[in-house]
């Protein structure tokens, strides 16, 4: 992997919303045609994770990892580069609540208080927001 790719991958808790911000390209699980969204995405110890908000409803970019786990990972703010990767879904009560706590720390600190989103709950988290880790594909 190239040194400016991995600078890229390598965001912190300081890291700004538009550094996280990347696309993704998933397959449809019922069309089988590429389906390309904006996510922001995560660092955990040395893995990249992807994750949101919690929510009621599963979304369609998890519905189709879980159909098929092929992705691209679009890089796009400062480095442009496409990485194709696998994602695991991470479903197990414990490791949800090791990975999420971090995630819910840092979305709490970035938002501040009185900021635009509500507080992050660790528990809402663990129980209802997606969370996939991604393996890149020939990563050398």
């Amino acid at each position: 992997m190239r040194d400016d790719v991995r600078r890229a991958l390598e965001i912190g808790p300081e890291s700004t919303v538009e550094e996280r911000t990347i696309d993704i390209t998933t397959t449809g699980r019922r069309s089988g045609e590429p389906r390309r969204i904006e996510i922001c995405f995560y660092r955990f110890e040395d893995a990249i994770y992807l994750s949101g908000i919690p929510g009621p409803r599963k979304r369609d970019w998890l519905a189709n990892l879980v159909a098929d786990p092929h992705l691209t990972l679009h890089l796009k703010h400062g480095v442009t580069e496409d990485l194709p990767g696998v994602a695991t879904v991470i479903t197990d009560p414990a490791e949800r609540r090791r990975v999420c706590s971090r995630f819910v720390e840092e979305f709490n600190e970035r938002n501040g208080p009185g900021g635009t989103w509500p507080r992050a709950v660790l528990e809402e988290w663990v129980q209802a927001s997606p969370l996939v880790r991604i393996d890149f594909v020939g990563e050398g």
